[in-house]
């Protein structure tokens, strides 16, 4: 990614994260924006969710980030109209890097504890 990229990135990962603590009914599970990725020509931003909570609060979080991806952009498009011509769409995804890295460290530290002996 550019630098531009980068910032613009950097600048709705910043404002959307205000976005969610502030400004959208807090009930559920957690969920933290967790990377940004913007395309060259700044039409698409693709944001990336940690949710944590059970599998059903995650499931529910992720339709109800995607049902409310129109109202999002509207607050998100007031609070950026003078760094901006054009917002760009926005796309949700549930980022699984935690679970992956849990599971992970699961595995290692059952390989550090080596074999049972069994008698």
């Amino acid at each position: 990614m550019s630098i531009r990229t980068d910032r613009v990135a950097s600048l709705l990962q910043h404002e959307l994260g205000a976005i969610l603590q502030k400004e959208l009914p807090r009930n559920g599970p957690i969920i933290t924006v967790v990377d940004v990725k913007i395309t060259p020509d700044l039409s698409i931003a693709r944001f990336y969710f940690s949710i944590i909570g059970s599998a059903e609060e995650r499931v529910e979080a992720m339709a109800s980030l995607k049902e409310k991806t129109k109202s999002i952009r509207k607050i998100l498009s007031s609070k950026i109209r003078h760094h901006f011509r054009r917002i760009p769409e926005l796309e949700f995804h549930e980022d699984h890097l935690y679970e992956r890295a849990h599971r992970i460290e699961q595995l290692l530290n059952e390989v550090r504890k080596g074999p049972v002996e069994n008698d």
